[in-house]
Formats: structure tokens, C-alpha cells, sequence
């Protein structure tokens, strides 16, 4: 196995916590210095075509910019607005052509067409959902909390935990039409994250942050049909929790979860159907895990706790189960984990 080097992965932070911009980590993990370059990044994704990171600016006037990361730090080669409010999550289509944005606050998803450089062109197409559920305090108006694509980069998907809804929009030549309700989750459900299956893409899982909840869904373009539903948080669990995040390993049998509140990682075998079982529950090692960055390769699993401001390491054994390993690092407004070896 090749020696794991902290010093590959960096920690994007809200400024509204205490954070400074992205930090660095040591390879002894301790917690270099920050990079005000990239405010509220609470997400990011990778190109490796441009060999460039897009990073949301979770705030009101959203916007989500273009860096490139070398021996010198951060570089921010584009700023641009979403046309929305508070984006939280960001995707590439497959092609690397594209770039997609969730604004959770205005309920809305924004879709850039890169340049040749990679740099997305503004301003960006932008549709607004409309609606509310049942939930008044969180469900008062549309939420956007997730963007991908289909695997032929046909449809781009987003789920709204407003609306308790998946939308489905067709994209040719980079213009987004108009939006499909690929699928009506349970009212009050709250859907927050979607993953594609790694091997099958025609099976899908919906994280529903408000009911807690794992939905297995079968995929047939632009329409999810569920078939198993499994709870995320232990027997008998008492108290408020919610789901935050959902990773998958690159064989596609093992699934994680992240629930604040109850702050543990629920571990799913996925048999050849795609039907979860519950493995275990592993402690977060920190409350409210809201973001998981499983690394396969290492053996390990980051784990990003917002409330607790830390940032937590779990060992990842033969079988997928999750062990502590002690390491615990204060990072203030810790939000995710930015891998800068994506081809590990």
C-alpha cells in the first residue's frame, strides 16, 4: 500500500464557524495554514480534462469559482455568480463540458458550459422549483441540495428537500430543458443527497435527510422508481438526528451514511441486486458529520463534523466496517474534505 499522505487533502471550511478560507493538513495532522481564496466552501468537485477545482461559496449571493492547486497554493482562475442563493453542492457532467450547482436557498440549480479552459461562461442557466411540504420549519419553500448527471449526460438530476421531490431536466448541447418530477418522495421526507449506483447505474439511493431514511430506486432515464427503503439509524434510536451524506466504494457492495444526531456512519452491504443490509453503526467521532470522503486506496475514511468543528479519521477494514483510529484535528467551520490526489 502505498503511505498515506494527510498533506493530499485539504478542508474547506464556513466562514460563519470560524473558518478562514480552505486549510491545509500536515502529513504529522496538524492543521496548516488557511487559504482565504475560497470563503464557505462547502463543497467541491474535481476536472481532471483541466486539472481544475470548482468550489461552492455557500452564501447568499452564491457563486461557485474555478482553482487550480499547485506547490503555491490555491489559485482562483474564475469567480462567477450561480444566480442563485447559497449553493451547497456542485457536479461535472462526464464529458467534463459542463458544470452543474445546487442553490439551496432559492430552491433553484444552475447549469455553466465550460470554456475551453474549463472555466464556466456566465451567466448560467438557472431554473427556480416552486412548491413546499409538509415540514414547516424546514420545508416553507424549495431546497435544492444535490446535483448529477446520468451516466450518458443526458439528464441532469436534482433533489429537493423543499419539495420532497427528484427533478429530472433534459440537456443537448449544453441548454437545460425543462424540468420532469422524476420522482415524489414521502411527504416530509426531506430528500438531501442521490447516488448512482458505481456499477449500475439504473439503480439508484436517495439519503432523505428529514425522515432518515436510505431509498433504493430503479432508474430508467428521466423517472426513479423506489423499491426498498431502510432506516439509517439504529434500532431504537431516540432523539433529533438527521442524514447529512452518502458514499459508496468503487465495487459498489458497501454504502455509507452520515446522520447528525445521532453522529454515526451507517455501513451497508449492497447485495447483487443493489439491496442494502445493515452492517453497522460507527461512531462519527465528532457531532453533526456532515460530509464523508471515503479513500479507498488508504484504507481510511475523513469525516468532516460540523458542530464539534473537527475533522475525524476512521479506518476502513477488509469487510468495509469502520474503526476509530484516535485521530481527532480542531478545524473551525469544518465542512468538507477536499481530496487533491482524485486518482488515488
Amino acid at each position: 500500500m502505498i503511505a498515506f499522505r494527510p498533506s493530499s487533502l485539504c478542508i474547506g471550511t464556513y466562514a460563519g464557524g470560524g473558518g478562514r478560507g480552505v486549510y491545509d493538513l500536515a502529513d504529522d495532522w496538524t492543521l496548516g495554514d488557511a487559504d482565504p481564496v475560497a470563503a464557505n466552501a462547502s463543497f467541491g468537485t474535481y476536472a481532471p480534462r483541466f486539472g481544475l477545482h470548482y468550489l461552492v461559496d455557500e452564501r447568499d449571493a452564491g457563486t461557485v469559482g474555478a482553482y487550480r492547486r499547485d506547490a503555491a497554493g490555491w489559485q482562483r482562475l474564475a469567480s462567477v455568480e450561480t444566480g442563485g442563493a447559497a449553493p451547497c453542492h456542485v457536479a461535472l457532467n462526464h464529458a467534463q463540458t459542463a458544470l452543474a450547482v445546487a442553490n439551496y436557498a432559492s430552491g433553484s440549480v444552475s447549469l455553466f458550459v465550460l470554456d475551453a479552459n474549463g472555466l464556466p461562461r456566465s451567466p448560467a442557466q438557472v431554473h427556480a422549483n416552486s412548491g413546499h411540504g409538509p415540514n414547516a420549519e424546514r420545508q416553507e419553500a424549495p431546497h435544492a441540495h444535490w446535483v448529477g448527471f446520468s451516466p450518458d449526460d443526458r439528464w441532469l438530476y436534482q433533489t429537493d428537500l423543499g419539495t420532497d421531490e427528484i427533478l429530472a431536466f433534459p440537456v443537448a448541447d449544453g441548454a437545460l430543458g425543462p424540468a420532469r418530477i422524476a420522482h415524489a418522495a414521502p411527504p416530509g421526507s426531506g430528500p438531501r443527497h442521490l447516488l448512482l449506483h458505481p456499477k449500475h447505474p439504473g439503480r439508484a439511493y436517495l439519503a432523505s435527510e428529514l425522515a432518515n431514511t436510505l431509498t433504493l430506486l430503479d432508474r430508467n432515464e428521466d423517472r426513479f422508481h423506489p423499491r426498498a427503503l431502510v432506516s439509517t439509524l439504529p434500532a431504537g434510536a431516540t432523539g433529533v438526528s438527521i442524514v447529512a451524506h452518502l458514499c459508496a466504494n468503487r465495487a459498489g457492495d458497501r454504502l455509507y451514511v452520515t446522520n447528525r444526531g445521532d453522529d454515526s456512519i451507517a455501513v451497508f452491504a449492497l447485495d447483487a441486486d443493489g439491496v442494502p443490509t445493515l452492517l453497522q453503526h460507527a461512531p462519527a467521532g465528532g457531532a453533526s458529520p456532515r460530509f464523508c470522503l471515503l479513500l479507498e486506496r488508504d484504507r481510511r475514511m475523513i469525516v468532516a463534523n460540523e458542530r464539534a468543528q473537527t475533522v475525524t479519521v476512521l479506518a476502513v477494514d477488509d469487510d468495509g466496517l469502520l474503526a476509530p483510529t484516535g485521530i481527532s484535528l480542531a478545524v473551525p467551520g469544518a465542512a468538507c474534505v477536499l481530496d487533491l490526489d482524485p486518482a488515488r
